[in-house]
């Protein structure tokens, strides 16, 4: 009887966290997140405003560009030879920013 009563007694102590207050209100299941006090309705504007810069943003649409377009010659240069060549260099004719010939 005094094990099962420890026994009990210790898994309610084990559980109780799960039951615990965390201090949050939530608006739905799963969407418990509330702003820190003075944190403004809108950030643009305001002190948490990132305020990215376009050329930054940018350089990743331009790096995929320029990949895609290396993955188009040495695609090419494939189907002209039967190898494929990892080294865009080593491709005759190609050049930074061209586009491959016509198939």
């Amino acid at each position: 009887m005094k094990l099962i009563a420890f026994g009990i007694a210790a898994a309610m102590s084990l559980a109780a966290p799960a039951f615990a207050y965390d201090g949050t209100n939530c608006r739905a299941p799963g969407n418990c997140w509330e702003p820190k006090p003075d944190y403004p309705e809108r950030v643009e504007g305001s002190e948490y405003d990132p305020q990215h810069d376009p050329a930054e943003l940018s350089k990743q649409g331009e790096s995929l560009a320029a990949m895609d377009n290396r993955n188009a010659w040495r695609v090419w240069h494939a189907a002209q030879t039967g190898t494929f060549e990892y080294d865009v260099a080593k491709i005759p004719g190609y050049e930074e920013g061209a586009t491959p010939p016509a198939q």
